[in-house]
């Protein structure tokens, strides 16, 4: 890995109050039309400046040639307020991944991260300014809850990773960005309405949205098992990430607390359902911590757990080695630890990899960054 590189630091505004500034991607398509009425200006005008900012990716209203340059900037500032303000970027692995803290409005912190692979680019976004689940190995959770992001400002953490890859900066040339995880600060199924308007920005074809594939956008959860019910019935075929992270009430309550209204067989049996319906595959996400959670024990009950549902083909392990928060007792797993963790589950029938971790050397683990700010 390549030393990171880091931008100035911007200085912090002052903190406000209020929600977001209303933006086009939190528009429906009847809002649109009522914004171009309060501009005075013909409904095709919301439509020219919705295909710059989600089919050209653009931003800028001087690049807005089409629209009349008298009005052009008052246009552009009523749809299209700047949301998120970079505070810092940093590059690790040689550029090919760009970790971003921004500052929203109100001078909350968020962070995305942008990783190249050989064949796909993902950005994983926050969608809470903090994150109320308190699950103690997590820098976002030690930080509480400042507020829900607007489905705007979910979006525009996209928009701008699209952006950066078609413009050439990331190494490799210019690309398309092909995948999104929402992996980042926060809980997102407790932001459910943002966080679903911003899936359907995503999918939506331009100019009423980006165009993406469903298919190509992962929806994490701690384990809200009335949401996990509720994006079941969405009809929307993201793929659904399951943070377990321990396959016994007794190590989850303490892990994540909100074991202790959502258990592990209440949990697994919401996720199984969801995959029964949407015939998704669901991933099973797991920290792999020191001597906690990585014993040889819990790699054969974490199979009797998942296999407990028959068919074992609904689901894949992704075993994440523990991006370390200073200061924490909880650590990284050792190698060959993780090792028999995988050969475990995998003698149960249960696919099985260890995640490539990206950016270590530039706090990747989202809210280590803001938690430093």
């Amino acid at each position: 890995m390549t030393e990171p590189r880091a931008l100035p630091l911007v200085l912090a505004p002052p903190k406000g109050r209020g929600k977001p500034p209303r933006h086009l991607a939190d528009l429906s398509a009847e809002e649109r039309a009522a914004a171009a009425a309060e501009l005075g200006e013909p409904a095709f005008r919301v439509k020219q400046v919705a295909h710059h900012y989600f089919a050209r990716l653009e931003r800028d209203p001087a690049n807005m040639t089409d629209l009349p340059a008298k009005n052009r900037d008052a246009i552009a500032g009523a749809l299209l307020p700047a949301l998120l303000t970079p505070v810092r970027t940093l590059e690790a692995d040689k550029g090919t991944t760009r970790k971003t803290l921004w500052r929203l409005f109100d001078g909350s912190l968020v962070e995305s991260v942008l990783m190249r692979y050989p064949s796909r680019a993902t950005i994983c976004v926050s969608s809470q300014a903090g994150c109320a689940m308190a699950c103690p190995f997590c820098a976002t959770g030690q930080g509480g809850l400042q507020r829900n992001m607007s489905t705007a400002e979910i979006v525009d953490q996209v928009v701008d990773a699209a952006a950066t890859m078609a413009s050439g900066v990331v190494p490799g040339g210019p690309g398309r960005l092909s995948n999104v995880v929402f992996m980042g600060m926060g809980e997102p199924l407790a932001n459910y309405k943002s966080v679903i308007g911003a899936v359907r920005r995503m999918v939506a074809p331009a100019p009423d949205g980006l165009g993406m594939s469903a298919r190509n956008i992962t929806v994490s959860t701690v384990g809200l098992v009335p949401r996990i019910r509720q994006l079941t019935d969405e009809g929307i075929p993201v793929t659904l990430a399951l943070s377990l992270h321990a396959p016994d009430d007794e190590l989850r309550d303490e892990l994540v607390p909100i074991n202790t209204h959502f258990n592990v067989a209440q949990t697994v049996e919401a996720a199984w359902d969801y995959a029964r319906v949407t015939k998704r595959r669901v991933s099973i996400e797991y920290a792999m911590m020191r001597d906690i959670n990585d014993q040889a024990w819990r790699a054969d009950l974490l199979g009797d757990v998942l296999n407990a549902y028959g068919d074992w083909s609904w689901v894949h392990v992704n075993l994440i080695p523990l991006n370390e928060v200073p200061g924490s007792k909880y650590t990284r797993s050792r190698d060959e630890d993780m090792d028999e963790f995988v050969r475990r589950l995998e003698a149960k029938g249960i696919s099985t990899t260890i995640r490539d971790t990206r950016g270590d050397e530039i706090d990747a683990a989202c809210g280590q960054l803001a938690a430093a700010e």
